[in-house]
């Protein structure tokens, strides 16, 4: 009779101690919003992660980490979210829009690229170079890169003089692609993206130090869409593998 009632228990999804048990997990494909600057090593990542779990891909979408936020805010289907900074992760985790904690993955650094001039020369003072008629950052009012390139240019005492120049990338993809096509003339842009094989080609940079901006601390989440869903979890999983530390450091992010 015991076992028999045992039985039943199970049936109805509950342990001997009288607690419902967990929903079961599942393995299903993920969607990932990330931000821009990730484009190159995220890429190869989730190649390496799709290769090593065929039973569930990931994808992602890159674009500006304050777009992101909005969307994501509004339920936007995205399953994990890898922003270029900690501050709009968190907020999420306010809402009650996450399955869990944000997780450091990186900090992210900037370089003053060009396709014209080299500023590894002149460094920041590149920028007062009449040369230099357009300069590309990302939008500050959505984008952490773009307000870190603000931070630079006060540090150095010369946003009030170029201030009429720059010109806003949506997010730092964007703007790295204004400064390599010529639309701008040098742009703030992150340090992955210089290291890119196209750009390593088509201009040169200058390595911006880290004492001229507050950390950028890059942070990911789990999204509340994806609880229970085991992709989402061997990814973030993944992301502290030291393939994926090798392929970050290999991209200029700090660990």
């Amino acid at each position: 009779m015991f076992r028999l009632f045992l039985v039943i228990l199970a049936a109805l999804g509950v342990g001997q101690s009288g607690a419902a048990q967990s929903a079961p997990t599942k393995a299903a494909p993920i969607t990932i919003a990330a931000a821009a600057d990730l484009k190159y090593v995220l890429d190869s990542l989730v190649t390496i992660y799709n290769r090593q779990h065929p039973q569930a891909r990931a994808t992602v979408v890159y674009g500006s980490s304050g777009k992101f936020y909005e969307q994501l805010s509004h339920g936007a289907p995205f399953d994990l979210f890898f922003s270029a900074d900690s501050y709009y992760p968190r907020r999420l985790q306010q809402a009650n829009l996450t399955a869990g904690a944000p997780q450091l993955y990186a900090l992210g650094r900037l370089v003053l690229w060009s396709a014209k001039l080299d500023p590894s020369t002149k460094g920041m003072n590149t920028l007062l170079d009449p040369q230099v008629k357009r300069i590309a950052i990302a939008n500050p009012a959505h984008a952490p890169y773009g307000k870190k390139a603000e931070e630079i240019l006060r540090h150095y005492k010369l946003y009030d003089q170029v201030k009429p120049k720059l010109v806003l990338g949506e997010n730092i993809g964007q703007t790295a692609q204004y400064a390599a096509t010529g639309a701008a003339d040098a742009g703030l842009i992150a340090y992955s993206l210089a290291l890119s094989p196209v750009l390593r080609r088509a201009g040169n940079f200058y390595l911006i130090p880290t004492t001229a901006h507050t950390p950028l601390q890059q942070s990911f989440v789990v999204l509340k869409r994806a609880s229970g869903n085991t992709t989402a979890a061997t990814f973030a999983a993944f992301m502290a593998s030291p393939t994926a530390r090798q392929a970050l450091k290999k991209y200029g992010f700090g660990l």
